[in-house]
């Protein structure tokens, strides 16, 4: 668990979550707004996936 809270990648796409959320609270609401929730969540397991990668490499030296 550590090894994704401490991971760059990861914590990026988090916070990169903020900027969703303002919009859904203040922005209009149309299909932009669906596909920043989409591209957010496609970026989350991106960098969800690239940590897990990274540990199964270390595993293998």
């Amino acid at each position: 668990m550590r090894k994704f809270l401490f991971s760059a990648s990861v914590l990026g796409a988090l916070f990169g979550g903020v900027g969703v959320i303002r919009a859904t609270r203040n922005g209009p609401r149309d299909w932009r707004l669906i596909l920043q929730w989409i591209i957010w969540g496609a970026t989350v397991a991106i960098a969800v996936g690239t940590v897990i990668e990274q540990s199964k490499d270390a595993e293998d030296y």
